[in-house]
């Protein structure tokens, strides 16, 4: 894992261990959870934790409070839920000051194996500002740090960046999976590697495409990417999404790309963005009044034929407006088409995920990203604070 220690590489019985996981999960107004993936995620690195003897103390954010206790944003409802995971009481700590006195009292307490979890982290403003009395608050109740959270490697905060620079810090079992897959994946590729790229706008995956293509042996765009490429070939688009900054850009990339660069031959049109829209399939100029909501069905074979011969696959947005039905066909055939590729298939990003779990096919992949954010920076060549912050092997 780029050089970094793990869990595995410090001595973690007996000691207090504090782990930032990812529990950013959605709630319904009940305060069920709705989607615990990302608390399984992270239950390799406690059942570990808890198995090899440590006093396990987990903390996470949960949505945007902005500094403040919000009670629908409490972790309470994520305590409960471990503890049926686990088979035993994971201790809540609801402190609003999230290291406060029942954290406090709740870590003295702990006998080797416990589980404490802390409250969301960003009931306190100097979290996301990386402020160091909150790390140094935070550290006070560890002897050892583990960071699990991929889905925040790419910001500094106090809870993944902040306390590093006071306890040995090391990776979780599912952020070690990321960065292998996705480290793998562009920079150890066994090839061919195919990128496929999606999604709304290419202003927000310029850099991506830039570091891709210097690696992949193709890149597919679709989405609303795709029409400001159209556009830079002198095509109509008609009332299709279009970045008119960018067409000068897109040109460049054209030209640098040669045949790297692989685009939608034709296109599903509708005359409204809606679902029950009229709609034609067209091939070149898209006319006036209309606009391209997804690829058509000779572009879903182009991309096909290009992905047969793939070894590795990173996906990274969908190919058009797969939330409608009517719009969804193209990102279900090329979701359809990675679950039977016998290739590293590695799912970045959150509404490819979505689309992926959406057509039932997460199983299928080789790896589904947990961090939207975080990975496409990964992919963009950053170095991640989150990551960086960890000790070198």
């Amino acid at each position: 894992m780029l050089n970094k220690k793990t869990l595995e590489d410090v001595e973690v019985r007996g000691k207090r261990v504090l782990v930032r996981c990812d529990f950013n999960v959605p709630l319904d107004a009940d305060g069920n959870i709705t989607d615990e993936n990302r608390i399984v995620g992270a239950m390799p690195t406690i059942n570990y934790l808890v198995e090899n003897g440590a006093k396990v103390i987990l903390c996470s954010h949960m949505g945007k409070p902005k500094g403040e206790p919000v009670p629908s944003m409490s972790l309470a409802p994520v305590a409960k839920r471990l503890s049926e995971k686990l088979g035993k009481e994971v201790v809540f700590a609801a402190d609003n000051e999230v290291v406060g006195e029942n954290a406090k009292a709740a870590v003295a307490a702990m006998a080797e194996g416990d589980v404490v979890l802390l409250e969301n982290t960003r009931y306190r403003k100097e979290e996301t500002k990386n402020v160091a009395e909150f790390s140094a608050e935070l550290a006070s109740l560890a002897d050892v740090f583990v960071n699990d959270a991929f889905g925040t490697a790419h910001r500094a905060h106090c809870s993944n960046v902040g306390v590093a620079e006071h306890l040995p810090a090391v990776g979780g079992y599912l952020i070690n999976k990321e960065i292998e897959f996705l480290g793998n994946a562009v920079n150890n590729p066994v090839r061919p590697l195919v990128a496929v790229l999606g999604g709304s706008k290419v202003s927000s995956k310029i850099s991506v495409i830039e570091n891709l293509l210097k690696k992949v042996d193709k890149l597919i765009i679709g989405g609303g990417m795709a029409y400001t490429f159209k556009a830079a070939m002198g095509q109509k688009t008609g009332n299709s999404l279009l970045e008119t900054d960018y067409i000068e850009y897109a040109k460049k990339m054209l030209e640098e790309a040669g045949d790297k660069i692989v685009l939608p031959i034709d296109t599903v049109v509708a005359d409204d963005f809606n679902n029950d829209a009229n709609t034609q399939i067209v091939e070149g100029d898209i006319p006036e009044g209309w606009e391209g909501l997804d690829i058509g069905p000779k572009s879903i074979e182009l991309f096909k034929s290009v992905l047969a011969d793939a070894k590795t696959v990173v996906w990274n947005g969908p190919m058009g407006v797969f939330e409608m039905s009517n719009f969804a066909k193209g990102t279900n055939e090329i979701a359809a088409m990675l679950a039977e590729l016998d290739a590293v298939t590695v799912i970045g990003g959150g509404d490819s995920v979505a689309a992926v779990n959406q057509a039932g096919l997460g199983d299928k992949m080789s790896h589904i990203s947990t961090g939207g954010g975080a990975s496409l920076e990964f992919l963009e060549g950053k170095e991640l604070p989150g990551i960086v912050a960890l000790l070198d092997r």
